[in-house]
């Protein structure tokens, strides 16, 4: 992604050092990062990355101080990207706030570990990201890249937008149980069509470069619900879908990618998913 000339949003809310730290910390000074994107431009190998890589011996977790710093930036520049989007598609939206957090954490819908992987809770409007989840997509579920992190992200703040229309209340209290067509699969995929629209937006304000599309397609088919049953289990059960499966996931990202309009997100009204 190209996001340079994008402000960080001031939305965020870093605990990662407020307690249940399990890496060491490591001052990401100026002369480093200069260094790091210098180095960047002249191979094309990903300032994430590289960052990584310098730092790699210091850590006591799954990955640098210095990546994990140099990733929370990228991180609160993705969220700002997605409040330029959501400002100009919704007048008087409300801006959610992005909790970063390290191994644990606890908020408003209860306590959480990182093994939950990313979510929102509609009870205090925030978003919840463990930074290592990135690494986790890369090496785990096979989907790299800096614009996979981004998707993340921004379908994390597709939920925000369902608490704020009541579309998360409604299918909360329906009641209805899980399955491959079931409320809270369509919640899911209305998200990921959200984060389409979020991208398409961001292609036109020029932040998207070659490949970027090719990385949130890849993760979502990788964190499809088929896919991580065939994995886990070596066979798929549809019943207990929870996110919709990979083709799903990647269908309705892409519908809203070319749309670019909300309104094309309507995943209850859908007869076919």
């Amino acid at each position: 992604m190209r996001l340079d000339d994008q402000r960080a949003s001031s939305n965020i809310d870093d605990r990662r050092r407020s307690g249940g730290g399990r890496r060491a910390s490591v001052p990401l000074t100026g002369g480093v990062i200069v260094l790091v994107l210098v180095v960047s431009v002249i191979t094309g190998e990903n300032p994430l990355t590289l960052l990584s890589q310098l730092s790699g011996g210091v850590s006591t977790g799954s990955s640098s101080s210095a990546a994990d710093d140099a990733s929370a930036v990228f991180v609160s520049k993705v969220l700002g990207s997605t409040e330029d989007t959501w400002r100009r598609l919704r007048p008087g939206y409300r801006e959610p706030t992005l909790v970063l957090f390290r191994g644990e954490v606890d908020s408003a819908c209860g306590f959480a570990t990182a093994a939950s992987g990313p979510f929102y809770c509609p009870g205090d409007h925030k978003a919840y990201l463990d930074l290592a989840f990135f690494d986790e997509l890369a090496r785990r579920f096979g989907a790299p890249g800096d614009f996979a992190a981004a998707y993340v992200v921004a379908h994390e703040i597709g939920h925000h937008l369902q608490s704020l229309d009541g579309t998360s209340r409604l299918v909360h209290d329906s009641g209805d149980r899980a399955g491959a067509r079931s409320m809270g699969v369509r919640l899911e995929l209305q998200a990921d069509c959200y984060a389409g629209v979020w991208a398409h937006d961001a292609k036109a304000r020029g932040q998207l470069e070659a490949g970027d599309v090719d990385e949130a397609l890849q993760a979502a088919h990788a964190i499809g619900d088929d896919t991580l049953q065939k994995q886990g289990r070596g066979r798929v059960v549809p019943d207990s879908f929870t996110h919709g499966s990979s083709a799903q996931r990647s269908r309705w990202f892409k519908a809203g990618l070319d749309s670019g309009d909300p309104r094309a997100c309507d995943t209850f009204a859908a007869s076919a998913l």
